[in-house]
């Protein structure tokens, strides 16, 4: 798989600016979001290789926004990751229940990151 258009959400500017910073010195190029309506909107009209998901948003947050994301025909092939504080082993649970197909706390461990998407273009699951 191809990731080369990274879609980053979150409603932190500082979290969205590191994500962005690091993803752009691994050669992709990033769209950003700040709540789940826009990430909604972004992906269908932009179609990003990836979408790294916060939840704690206002409106619409980064689980209900994967669960549109991951039913929607438009979207669905879209590989979903969650960058999140919320720690809980049920949280990341109801994460992948939604459609995610990993989960990350914060801080993210920005290798771990890379782990994982190296492991989405060679095929492998994480």
């Amino acid at each position: 798989m191809t990731i080369q258009r990274v879609l980053v959400v979150d409603d932190s500017p500082t979290e969205r600016q590191v994500l962005s910073d690091f993803l752009t010195q691994q050669g992709m190029s990033v769209l950003t979001a700040e709540d789940g309506e826009q990430a909604v909107a972004r992906a269908r009209t932009e179609q990003p290789d990836l979408i790294l998901m916060d939840v704690v948003m206002p409106g619409m947050n980064g689980y209900q926004a994967t669960r549109v994301l991951a039913r929607d025909e438009v979207t669905r092939h879209i590989p979903i990751i969650m960058c999140t504080s919320k720690d809980q082993p049920t949280d990341r649970i109801w994460g992948m229940r939604q459609g995610a197909l990993d989960y990350l706390t914060k801080p993210v461990d920005l290798g771990a990151l890379m782990r994982t998407i190296e492991a989405l273009r060679s095929g492998a699951s994480s």
